[in-house]
């Protein structure tokens, strides 16, 4: 296994479109080359330490779940062989291997469409202090990690810098028009259905997850990441118990180190020490194993 960390694609001669918290984006002849890095990020902060084959494990995993949920909604994936991209990219396919997809250019909807299915992270502070999450009413009395009776759809901004903030369906109609907004949720709810199954049969409980969709010609995709330890709660299902939090396979962890060394949540973010990194990569190989049945090597 490789194990070296990186943090900064570099490709020389090509000019970089956008670099992300995790990713940096390349235009290739009408598409996009998109790089998962090691970069790691908690409270919309980039950490000091990167994380080995982090970026593989995101990327390879998305790939798994645009091809599992192909008859569910359409994605942005053209290709994952950097032999088969664009000139002048095949010469960096060393550098791209495992870490790269082609994908379709598309116009991206600046709405993070979350689906819970658990009660926990932001949606469980919210209950707590208004019974409600993102402007959903919540029966009363539920403890942390509690499993919801049915999903619930909390959509919120995707903030260029600083902070995503959670909104309503209906802010989300005002800003994207009320008939977008029903197809995402609609949409949202089904990817999270056929994946909350599969994980499940897998031993791994989907607590919640956030998508991300553009549009082109044809219509609706889905864009970014998928399903990833990045973008969802993933829990093994032996040992649920709710009541307070739940061991997980993704960056919790990270963000639950940070808090307890009493970091403010604000530039400059904080190294992590070699032990962290560890156990980071252990829950990231850990989560790909588990829901792909392959070891990423």
């Amino acid at each position: 296994m490789n194990s070296a960390v990186l943090t900064h694609m570099d490709l020389p001669g090509v000019k970089v479109s956008a670099r992300g918290k995790v990713r940096d984006i390349f235009p290739a002849d009408g598409g996009l080359i998109m790089v998962a890095s090691d970069r790691i990020s908690a409270f919309d902060c980039i950490l000091g330490t990167g994380i080995p084959m982090k970026g593989k494990v995101l990327t390879q995993l998305s790939i798994f779940w645009f091809d599992f949920l192909k008859n569910v909604v359409r994605n942005h994936f053209l290709s994952a062989d950097p032999r088969l991209y664009p000139q002048p990219f095949p010469k960096f396919a060393e550098q791209l291997e495992g870490r790269s997809m082609l994908v379709k250019a598309a116009k991206p909807v600046p709405i993070e469409c979350v689906v819970r299915g658990y009660l926990s992270g932001s949606g469980w502070k919210e209950y707590k202090s208004t019974g409600r999450t993102s402007g959903v009413v919540l029966p009363p009395g539920l403890k942390e990690s509690d499993r919801l009776s049915e999903p619930v759809f909390t959509p919120s901004t995707k903030a260029v810098t600083g902070h995503d903030e959670n909104i309503s369906c209906a802010q989300m109609a005002d800003r994207i028009g009320a008939e977008l907004a029903g197809k995402l949720r609609d949409y949202s709810f089904a990817i999270y259905s056929a994946a909350a199954r599969h994980t499940e049969q897998n031993g791994i409980l989907l607590a919640d997850t956030k998508f991300e969709f553009g549009t082109d010609d044809q219509g609706i995709l889905l864009i970014d990441e998928v399903l990833t330890p990045d973008s969802s709660r993933f829990w093994p299902r032996d040992g649920y118990q709710p009541g307070g939090p739940q061991p997980s396979f993704d960056k919790q962890y990270v963000r639950d180190y940070v808090e307890s060394i009493g970091w403010n949540k604000q530039p400059p973010a904080p190294a992590l020490p070699p032990e962290v990194v560890q156990q980071t990569m252990n829950k990231y190989m850990e989560i790909f194993r588990r829901l792909t049945g392959v070891d990423l090597i």
